[in-house]
């Protein structure tokens, strides 16, 4: 069990550094637009090598119909490494040329997120799972290869475009701009929260409406 988990942290902090390597595109694009196509390199390196996000991850615990109690004692673990990554990843980069660059855009990125309710924090993390299930999802189940590729290309595309809360990019952004603060703890829990609820909601409806199965 513990090589098992030791497995799962290291693939998790794999996971992290990839979608901080997602944010550093995004911070370091001048257009936000092509910032989020960017970005995608994040998911895409998860899905595409098997690293183990907890974005993704918490998709599925409901579908775990044997092992669900050892799949979810795991997330904690995933979302853990995920943080080692992508903060790791903040520290390593301030060490850089890139590192002032970085740390301003970031600090401008992390205000915004710290200022708004946490109601609003709460319901942007919902929707960013929305469409990390719809990414995810699709690439699992579309057989067609470009299909799977714009599903994972869209549905992060859209998130960032809109602003929606990603707890694994904020781990990111929050040392890349030096947020870290109290408020930002509970914040980064309360977007984990609400990106767990929006990652159950879709496969829980669909699930309900028995259309849990490929067409």
């Amino acid at each position: 069990m513990t090589g098992q988990l030791g497995k799962t942290y290291l693939l998790a902090v794999l996971a992290g550094l990839s979608i901080g390597i997602g944010g550093t595109a995004f911070l370091m694009t001048e257009s936000p637009v092509v910032g989020a196509l960017l970005f995608a390199v994040g998911l895409f390196c998860v899905c595409a090598f098997g690293f183990s996000l907890f974005t993704g991850k918490v998709c599925y615990v409901f579908e775990q119909e044997k092992d669900r109690g050892r799949y979810a004692a795991a997330l904690p673990v995933i979302w853990l490494g995920n943080l080692t990554g992508a903060a790791g990843l903040g520290l390593l980069e301030s060490l850089t040329r890139f590192g002032p660059k970085l740390a301003e855009r970031a600090a401008a990125v992390c205000a915004g997120k710290l200022e708004q309710t946490p109601l609003s924090a709460f319901v942007l993390a919902v929707l960013c799972n929305l469409l990390i299930y719809i990414a995810v999802e699709g690439y699992r189940t579309i057989p067609d290869a470009v299909g799977k590729y714009l599903a994972i290309l869209f549905g992060v595309t859209v998130f960032i475009v809109c602003g929606f809360e990603h707890c694994v990019a904020n781990m990111y952004y929050f040392t890349a701009g030096g947020a870290w603060s109290l408020k930002a703890i509970g914040y980064l829990l309360l977007m984990t929260l609400g990106n767990a609820a929006g990652g159950v909601l879709i496969p829980a409806l669909r699930r309900a409406a028995g259309s849990g199965k490929k067409n």
